[in-house]
């Protein structure tokens, strides 16, 4: 397939600068595969699409504040920190990269200061960092790692706080994403609860978020496509609850594309495997899933690899249609924005 096949036009309007006052006041897109009906709904009817004993799988990550400026010869320059890579070396994406060259120090706070080791290809660089408490210190300093089409001001401080609470899921636990798993950022507390009560089983799993999520498909032809890795965890209590929903036929519904790309990266010898993985796995339409049923998803990029995964799910004509659709309804786009359920 083209690339110029998924695209699609959206208003500039429709896409979300700041999220709902309420988590789960977002709109909520129904899709049915079968009929191809679409439903108009909000969040908080998700629930009535559950039965009891439905799986409902969740990505757990929780995002760092991986966005800081530091300071090379008293200029300003933005850094988005990637990755942990050895002890005290971390890689990181820099803007305006062509100012950041090996020997160069960095000054981030008085706190942490870094040494540049290795430039590498797409602004990435490695930093050396003696102290080695980069994290710590990130978790004082850092900003939000928002995706560039969510606009603020360098250093919006007002906002600051705001973000790093919003765009974040109510069920992180394990530290080591730099961008949020945007479909978790509709549940609350109490949506969860409802959830339990109704007798819905709830599997988390944890991938890192990193820039193979959102990463631009550059070929012409999306086969030629190749994704970077990313590593994520399934514990053996949540594939035991998978595994056993499909040996009893029961949907499984993942939240969220990197909760599917994480169970069928795991799915082998007939079942998902507990353990600690990483993938490159790239799903486009043509693709077979094995484990999924269900998915709930935020409205994506065009040309992006998350709507060709969704498109892969839902077929390639019904979304498409979908998103015509959300464009037509006025809903609200991507991260911060309303979503969909692929029944």
């Amino acid at each position: 397939m083209q690339l110029k096949d998924f695209d699609y036009n959206l208003p500039e309007r429709l896409i979300a600068q700041k999220p709902l006052p309420h988590r789960d006041r977002s709109r909520l897109l129904v899709l049915e595969r079968k009929t191809g009906k679409i439903t108009h709904a909000g969040f908080r009817d998700f629930p009535g699409f559950l039965k009891k004993q439905d799986v409902l799988v969740f990505n757990e990550s929780r995002v760092i504040p991986a966005r800081a400026w530091g300071k090379k010869e008293g200029k300003d320059i933005e850094f988005l920190f990637l990755k942990a890579r050895e002890e005290q070396t971390w890689e990181v994406l820099c803007r305006p990269a062509k100012k950041v060259a090996p020997d160069d120090i960095i000054v981030f706070s008085p706190a942490l200061k870094g040494k540049v080791t290795e430039v590498k290809e797409e602004g990435r660089r490695l930093i050396n960092f003696p102290s080695g408490n980069v994290l710590p210190e990130l978790r004082k300093i850092g900003f939000a790692p928002l995706p560039p089409y969510i606009k603020r001001k360098e250093k919006h401080l007002h906002l600051k706080e705001f973000d790093l609470d919003r765009y974040q899921t109510v069920f992180a636990q394990k530290e080591g994403s730099i961008a949020a798993p945007t479909a978790g950022l509709h549940f609350t507390a109490d949506m969860l609860k409802t959830l339990k009560n109704k007798g819905i089983i709830t599997a988390p799993l944890s991938l890192d978020v990193g820039l193979a999520t959102f990463q631009p498909v550059r070929t012409d032809i999306i086969e030629d496509h190749k994704m970077l890795e990313e590593t994520f965890t399934i514990k053996v209590d949540t594939a035991q609850t998978i595994n056993k929903a499909k040996s009893d036929s029961r949907p499984v519904t993942a939240v969220g594309t990197t909760s599917v790309r994480s169970l069928e990266s795991a799915f082998t010898e007939g079942k998902v495997q507990a353990g600690d993985f990483s993938t490159r796995l790239f799903i486009y339409p043509g693709y077979k899933f094995k484990v999924i049923d269900r998915l709930l998803t935020n409205f994506h990029l065009p040309k992006s690899s998350l709507l060709m995964l969704t498109a892969a799910f839902g077929g390639f004509d019904l979304i498409m249609e979908a998103y015509r659709e959300a464009v037509r309804s006025e809903y609200r786009f991507f991260s911060y924005g309303d979503c969909m359920l692929i029944l």
